[in-house]
């Protein structure tokens, strides 16, 4: 028996790996999730863009990842915080600023995935998916 997978933590690797070598997109395997993951990076300037492209029946994610001018990549660490093993969850008023409000939580919520500030913001906790900065 394989061990359990955490695809959240697969996407942020393949996010992380991608970036060290300095690749512009990276594919990775869709899920709904996944999808509201790169949304939010998205809006909140950490990608250029992301779209879903279906081939051979297999819906995939390719993130457009984001460089200065210097090549250096707009993201430098991701965290997971919530994992399968140990589940994180953070009521309004836990949901603290990262890095001074230079990263973002993203958290999972009844309204859906947002960032920690959104979630402040609507008066609403969740899970503690990730943090980015």
């Amino acid at each position: 028996m394989g061990a359990p997978t955490d695809p959240i933590a697969d996407m942020l690797t393949m996010i992380r790996n991608a970036l060290r070598a300095r690749h512009p997109k990276v594919d990775m395997p869709s899920s709904r999730i996944k999808v509201e993951i790169a949304r939010v990076l998205k809006e909140e300037g950490f990608l250029s863009a992301y779209k879903v492209i279906e081939e051979k029946k297999r819906k995939n994610l390719r993130l457009y990842l984001k460089y200065d001018g210097h090549k250096q990549s707009v993201i430098t660490q991701l965290r997971r915080i919530s994992r399968p093993g140990r589940r994180v969850y953070r009521g309004q008023a836990e949901l603290k600023p990262v890095l001074a409000d230079l990263g973002i939580s993203i958290v999972s919520t009844p309204q859906g995935i947002m960032t920690g500030r959104a979630a402040r913001r609507t008066g609403l906790g969740g899970e503690v998916l990730c943090e980015v900065w």
